[in-house]
C-alpha cells in the first residue's frame, strides 16, 4: 500500500545516474520510492513554494491525475538581463503558454521534466516507451506514452507550483540545448505533437521566406507570450519580442537542421 505523500526527485549527474544519464537516474529513484506520486525536478531549478509543504495528495487538485503538467518561469539573476537572456525569457514565455493552453484544451503537446508530477505506477507502466537509447526527452516521451495509454493528464496554473529556471548566458550553450531538443522531434509519434510541429515548421518556413509576415504574426505572438505571466516582474519588452519575431524563424530552422545532424548525441 503506497503512502499518500509526494516524493521529490531530482536526478543529478554523477551522483545518482551511475554515469548512465538522466533517464537511468530517474528510473533508479522512482523505483526506489514508495510514494503514490512523484514530483520531478531538474537540479538547476528553483523549486516552487508548494514543494516545501508536506501535502497529502487527497487534499490536492491532482489526486485523480496520472500526469500533472506544472508551469515554469524563466527569470534572469541580473537586474539588467542581456539581450540574449531577454530573448530567451520571451521565447520561454511563449513555450509555456502554448504548453498550458494545449493541455487545457485536452490536446497537450509539451511538458517539462523540470517541474512535473506523475503517478508512480503510471510512470512505471510507461517506462519501456521512454526511449532509453536517446539521452534526453524523458518528459516528452512520457507525455506521449501517457496519452497512448489513455492516462489522465491535467495542468495547473497555480502560482504555488511555478518553478523558476535561468536563461543560458552564451550563444553556444543555447545552441547545444536547442539542437538537443530538436534532435528528439523525429522520434515523436503522438498525433497532436506531430501536427503542432508540422504547423510550426510551415509557419517558420513561410516567415523565413517572407519576413514581412512578422507583422501579421506579431499580435498573436504578443498575446500568447502575455497570456500567463508567472514572473510578476517581466524582464522583456515589446521591442524584444519584435526582434525575436524577425530572428526566430532562422534560428529555429537552424536548430532543427542542427538537431537532425546531431542525432542521438548529448
Amino acid at each position: 500500500m503506497y503512502s499518500k505523500k509526494l516524493s521529490h526527485i531530482t536526478p543529478v549527474r554523477g551522483i545518482n545516474d551511475d554515469g548512465l544519464g538522466k533517464k537511468h537516474a530517474l528510473s533508479k529513484l522512482i523505483h526506489a520510492s514508495d510514494t503514490e506520486y512523484i514530483w520531478m525536478h531538474d537540479d538547476d531549478v528553483l523549486l516552487p513554494s508548494a514543494a516545501a509543504e508536506d501535502y497529502d495528495v487527497d487534499q490536492l487538485s491532482f489526486a485523480s491525475c496520472d500526469l500533472l503538467i506544472l508551469p515554469l518561469r524563466m527569470v534572469s539573476q541580473s537586474d539588467s538581463p542581456s539581450l540574449l537572456e531577454r530573448l530567451q525569457i520571451a521565447e520561454y514565455a511563449a513555450i509555456q503558454n502554448l504548453t498550458i493552453s494545449s493541455a487545457q484544451n485536452g490536446h497537450p503537446v509539451m511538458c517539462s521534466g523540470a517541474n512535473l508530477i506523475a503517478r508512480r505506477e503510471a510512470w512505471i507502466e510507461c517506462e519501456p516507451e521512454l526511449h532509453p537509447e536517446i539521452p534526453s526527452g524523458d518528459d516528452m516521451f512520457l507525455l506521449e506514452a501517457m496519452k497512448r495509454h489513455s492516462k489522465a493528464i491535467s495542468v495547473s496554473t497555480n502560482i504555488e507550483y511555478v518553478a523558476t529556471i535561468r536563461p543560458l548566458t552564451t550563444w553556444r550553450a543555447l545552441w547545444r540545448q536547442r539542437t538537443r531538443w530538436a534532435g528528439k522531434a523525429p522520434h515523436y509519434t503522438d498525433r497532436d505533437i506531430r501536427r503542432c510541429g508540422a504547423l510550426t515548421l510551415l509557419l517558420l518556413i513561410m516567415q523565413a521566406i517572407c519576413p514581412i509576415l512578422c507583422f501579421v504574426y506579431l499580435p498573436f505572438e504578443w498575446k500568447l507570450i502575455n497570456r500567463y505571466d508567472f514572473s510578476h516582474n517581466k524582464q522583456f519588452c515589446f521591442w524584444d519580442v519584435l526582434l525575436l519575431s524577425f530572428f526566430y524563424p532562422y534560428y529555429a530552422l537552424a536548430c532543427v537542421l542542427g538537431g537532425v545532424q546531431r542525432g542521438k548525441t548529448w
